[in-house]
């Protein structure tokens, strides 16, 4: 497995998770990260991108405020903490590897994709 996203589960609204994503060196080096978000009978939608060094990270107007992306080079992991959840959150959430340093919402930037994590926020 390449890339391994882990941390979803079941929140109360307003509640607080914080997902991980632990890639292969080759996916990780040198190459942004992104969260991805699929819901039912919706199209996967960008989340947030974090560029190879961690100084540049983009987020989707619907989480701005509230999701963090970040990356620990050392452990070739990127983490997105999500606080202030809502409903209209809950989804699969996928990590994803670009072929570039730097990241971006469009999904044809990344070339590896994880298996995906539910996040499931009730009312």
């Amino acid at each position: 497995v390449q890339l391994q996203a882990s941390g979803g589960g079941l929140v109360q609204a307003g509640g607080s998770l914080r997902l991980s994503c632990a890639a292969s060196l080759r996916i990780f080096s040198n190459n942004a990260m992104g969260w991805f978000r699929q819901a039912p009978g919706k199209e996967r939608e960008f989340v947030a991108t974090v560029s190879w060094r961690g100084g540049s990270t983009t987020y989707a107007d619907s989480v701005k405020g509230r999701f963090t992306i970040s990356r620990d080079n050392t452990k070739s992991t990127v983490y997105l903490q999500m606080n202030s959840l809502k409903p209209e959150d809950t989804a699969v959430y996928f990590c994803a590897g670009s072929r570039y340093p730097i990241g971006s919402p469009d999904t044809s930037h990344y070339r590896y994709w994880g298996q995906g994590t539910q996040v499931t926020v009730s009312s």
